[in-house]
């Protein structure tokens, strides 16, 4: 295999685990196309190839020597033969990669000098990202018109309690007043209660709303969300929320892939889209094209989540990115005694550095309202890399949480069995409402989908158990009542989205029909009708974002897996609304608060040049 790959530099980083095949036949060729032989310049390109396929923008080059191996691999990357940093940033700055020179036929790739240090881009994402860039700076130089005075009145009609500060109050006025607005916050904060009242706010004859998410189970929560705020609000009740690509008109036989660009702008006065922390830099890149500069634009979503499964975290690049552009008066004029409110940043108040962001259109919920006491300090322990903290909440024996050794699962032995009886027997009841209700008593999370602390094996482990309290045959009949469903693809004609969750109910007469929660009326379908489903009784934590559930355990794995990162906590801690178990140990706990998904990217950098 070595010699097929290289010699040098590029089979050392091979054998040692730090690149994978595809990274080296990239750089290989490229390096063939441009006419460049230099091995600290090839072992740069697939070392930024890397970092795209591991979900960054960009290669940090002072952080070059900082990855990590599998554990197949027992290599202490130090000892590698890095380039010498100085000597390695000249050759790339001569490089006909770099620079297109001396007959390239291409220049595949960008250098950036940024306040962090140089990064090094392939073309395509520095071109994205720079089309973000300019697009929201563009974005701010201006202000929506707006009768002030009117403004203030609806606001004080919306938030009838004048206590201040209020941040869903500041939110409102944030979009009122500019035409991006990020509205970051937890679970249970409250932020599409507050973009209800943002749409109500810019309610008019004739305006046009378009709500969007990146996948359709969270569009179709965002669109039961606003709906059902919707009386109360004088909001029109037909608001309907789609996926990004849906809205965006996806062509899979154009090159361009998307029929709203830049050439032809997607129609809507304000466009919602919700779970932002899910939608790629690329995906940023093609809605922000097409949007018109006079629509406003509300990126909602939790900068603390997993991110998108493709290269950037852009939600939370937007909420740190440095702020360049003065306050704004106007705020000040509508929401002057929220902004003025003590610094209370645990429950209300701004401290400085969120008041300043106020200037990018950047505003943080963080007053939980789905879950509160222990699982909230917890939550907020590991968001902010406190470990020590965190298993201190963990051991402390509170009522809403628990930490379990590995081998002691009674607890959520009980708590499946428990939970999948209450299923079953609403379900043979034809009681729709009520299986669906039980159905989110209790859910089993895990971080691989493989091995003994995977969902394959930890699913197999529950179905039994319920089997057996049941008295049931694991190895049944493909349908039968009180079976849990998990959605693994889109089925837009049906209503049912991957992601989905929900329950086989047996009718009246006999037959069984497949149930799944869908606002005030649940979506029920002949199991006939059911395609790209599967029995679920234990999931990963990336499918489980944007869900709730009463008690949730987590099993965590070993604190070498490279997917055990605080991101992946912080989620699973977050799905439940009563009672969080993680099954793990002390050492895992750390590991995961420890290792902290750092996408690199130049969106939360100040860029003072680039190789254009």
């Amino acid at each position: 295999m070595r010699a097929l790959l290289a010699s040098g530099l590029l089979a050392d980083f091979h054998d040692a685990g730090v690149l994978a095949a595809a990274d080296v036949h990239v750089a290989r060729r490229l390096g063939a196309l441009a006419r460049e032989g230099a091995e600290e310049v090839l072992l740069a390109v697939a070392l930024a190839v890397r970092a795209v396929r591991l979900g960054s923008t960009c290669l940090e080059l002072d952080r070059m020597r900082q990855v990590a191996v599998d554990e197949e691999h027992d290599v202490d990357v130090s000892t590698l033969p890095w380039p010498e940093p100085d000597a390695l940033q000249r050759a790339l700055r001569s490089s006909p990669l770099v620079t297109g020179a001396a007959g390239a036929t291409l220049r595949p790739l960008r250098l950036a000098e940024t306040d962090g240090g140089p990064l090094l881009y392939l073309d395509r994402y520095w071109r994205q990202e720079q089309s973000v860039r300019r697009q929201l700076d563009d974005r701010a130089l201006t202000r929506p018109p707006a009768d002030l005075e009117a403004v203030r009145r609806r606001i004080a009609e919306l938030f009838p309690d004048p206590s201040a500060p209020d941040r869903q109050r500041i939110a409102v006025a944030l979009a009122a007043t500019r035409w991006t607005t990020i509205l970051a916050g937890g679970p249970g904060t409250g932020k599409t209660t507050t973009v209800g009242r943002v749409l109500a706010l810019l309610d008019r004859p004739g305006l046009r709303v378009a709500l969007a998410a990146p996948t359709g189970k969270a569009a179709a929560r965002l669109q039961e969300s606003v709906r059902e705020q919707a009386p109360g609000l004088g909001l029109p009740a037909e608001l309907t929320a789609t996926t990004l690509h849906r809205l965006l008109g996806w062509r899979a036989d154009s090159r361009t892939r998307f029929r709203h660009d830049s050439a032809n702008r997607l129609p809507y006065d304000v466009v919602v889209v919700d779970e932002t922390s899910m939608v790629s830099l690329t995906m940023m890149a093609r809605l922000l094209d097409a949007v018109r500069p006079d629509t406003r634009l509300i990126l909602v979503g939790d900068p603390d989540q997993l991110t998108s499964v493709d290269a950037g975290a852009v939600l939370a690049d937007l909420v740190a990115r440095p702020v360049r552009a003065a306050p704004d008066a106007a705020l000040a004029q509508l929401v002057g005694a929220d902004l003025a409110g003590a610094d209370d940043a645990a429950e209300t108040g701004l401290d400085p550095q969120e008041r300043s962001r106020l200037a990018n259109g950047v505003v943080r919920l963080t007053r939980g309202r789905r879950f509160g006491g222990t699982i909230a300090r917890l939550a907020v322990a590991v968001r902010l890399g406190d470990a020590d903290l965190a298993l201190e909440l963990l051991r402390s024996g509170a009522s809403d949480v628990s930490f379990v050794e590995p081998g002691d699962v009674e607890a959520v032995r009980q708590d499946v069995v428990s939970c999948g009886q209450g299923v079953t027997e609403a379900a043979a009841g034809g009681r729709v409402e009520l299986a669906l209700a039980r159905l989110e008593e209790h859910r089993l999370l895990c971080a691989h989908r493989r091995g003994p602390y995977g969902v394959t094996a930890w699913d197999r482990r529950a179905g039994e158990w319920v089997a057996t309290a049941l008295r049931r045959a694991p190895e049944q009949a493909r349908w039968y009542a009180g079976q849990p469903l998990l959605v693994t693809k889109n089925d837009h004609e049906a209503r049912i989205y991957n992601g989905d969750t929900g329950v086989v109910v047996e009718t009246g007469g006999g037959d069984l029909v497949a149930a799944f929660s869908r606002g005030a009326t649940p979506v029920l379908l002949p199991v006939g009708r059911l395609s790209d489903v599967q029995t679920v009784y234990a999931m990963t934590i990336h499918r489980s974002q944007g869900s709730q559930y009463e008690t949730v355990s987590v099993v965590l794995p070993p604190p070498t897996s490279s997917l055990l990162t605080r991101e992946l906590l912080y989620t699973a801690i977050t799905r439940a609304r009563r009672h969080v178990r993680v099954v793990g140990t002390a050492e895992t706990v750390r590991a995961a608060i420890d290792r902290q998904v750092l996408r690199a990217s130049g969106l939360r950098r100040v860029v003072s040049g680039a190789d254009a």
